[in-house]
């Protein structure tokens, strides 16, 4: 108790230091800390169980509690702004002090020539980040207008933030197919934050391009040659997205990513032409045998109703002689009724079928000659 007693007097008093030093805050009051709890009263407690002789029961240990010192427990009443300015009085240096003030001086007497030093411009659509002797200086980028910087001390650097487009160059691709393709895309992106575009990355531009490059190779290794071909819309949405989460530590945001062109090798090409082509033929082919069929139907069908009706069949003779003789041409047609051709086809019927019922006479095979008996002499 004693320690912590001559504790809080010495941090009572470095405090009284510190707001004497001060001069307009009030001093501070002690609180004091809260009441240590009660230690509580070791209880007796009856065992029934049989020790052995040997042994005793051991005896209650009473524990002992220690109020630590909080030093929380005493209210400062130190405002923000006033613990921000403090701390920033504290970062600048006597040799910045003394660049600033010889900067001014030098500003005040080249007047009215440093006026047009001092003063620069920045359009609508950019940004300028300012540094003092090396130290980014608060207050975030300046513009759009008119701002000031003094001069020997303070450089700026420009930042555009209107949307910047470039062309990521062909890459050869593996797709997961193992295929090799040649992929180019175009990137949309802009600045978002001024000041990590300038401090967190040397050249956002050119380290945007190359992250580029080399997402379309990620992405694109992980995909099927027909789903490269089919889905560039998916492909593109991911690419943006993966770009957009790699660049927001710089300040660049992603808008948009597109995939301009799929190149395929000329063999490669070649078979899938082939390949197209046999499958049009083939449907082709379906599509002609499904036409055949229909329309033999649609014949049997028609033969069935002109079998119903015998005068259909001449009705549908003379609407050929009248499409025929439409047509100015020099045929020649001669109507011969179906009744005269009947009886002749019947006839020669009945002869081929009795020259079929008919048996086929065997032929008989001649005698052997004899030799004549001068030829056996």
């Amino acid at each position: 108790m004693i320690s912590a007693v001559g504790q809080q007097d010495d941090l009572l008093s470095e405090v009284q230091q510190y707001h004497q030093h001060l001069g307009h805050i009030p001093p501070p009051m002690l609180i004091p800390p809260p009441p240590p709890p009660p230690v509580p009263q070791p209880q007796t407690q009856s065992y029934s169980h049989s020790y052995p002789s040997s042994t005793t029961p051991p005896p209650p240990q009473h524990q002992q509690y220690h109020t630590p010192f909080n030093p929380a427990t005493l209210a400062i009443p130190i405002p923000d702004n006033l613990r921000l300015k403090s701390a920033e009085a504290d970062s600048i240096g006597c040799v910045e002090v003394l660049a600033t003030v010889c900067s001014t001086i030098l500003m005040v007497l080249t007047l009215p020539i440093s006026i047009f030093l001092c003063f620069k411009v920045v359009q609508e659509y950019e940004r300028a980040v300012i540094f003092r002797l090396g130290r980014l200086r608060s207050g975030g980028a300046r513009g759009p207008g008119v701002f000031f910087v003094l001069p020997c001390i303070d450089n700026y650097c420009k930042v555009d933030l209107r949307t910047v487009s470039f062309d990521v160059p062909p890459q050869e691709v593996l797709t997961r197919d193992s295929v090799t393709v040649s992929v180019d895309a175009v990137v949309y992106y802009r600045i978002r934050d001024p000041l990590n575009a300038v401090v967190q990355v040397a050249n956002y531009s050119h380290s945007t391009r190359l992250l580029a490059a080399t997402t379309l190779r990620n992405v694109l290794g992980t995909r099927n040659l027909s789903e490269l071909l089919s889905e560039r819309e998916v492909i593109s949405h991911s690419m943006q997205v993966t770009l957009d989460e790699a660049t927001d530590p710089w300040g660049v945001q992603v808008e948009r990513v597109e995939i301009k062109d799929v190149s395929l090798p000329d063999s490669l090409q070649r078979s899938m032409a082939a390949e197209a082509e046999a499958a049009r033929e083939a449907r082709a082919k379906v599509i002609a045998a499904e036409g055949e069929m229909k329309a033999s139907r649609a014949l049997k069908e028609a033969s069935d109703i002109m079998c119903e009706s015998p005068a259909a069949l001449q009705l549908r003779y003379l609407q050929t002689l009248s499409s025929i003789a439409g047509e100015k041409n020099s045929t020649i047609i001669f109507p011969l009724p179906i009744e005269l051709i009947g009886p002749l086809m019947n006839i020669s019927s009945s002869i081929t079928s009795r020259m079929a019922a008919a048996p086929v006479a065997q032929p008989v095979a001649a005698p052997a000659a004899m030799p004549h008996p001068e030829a056996i002499d």
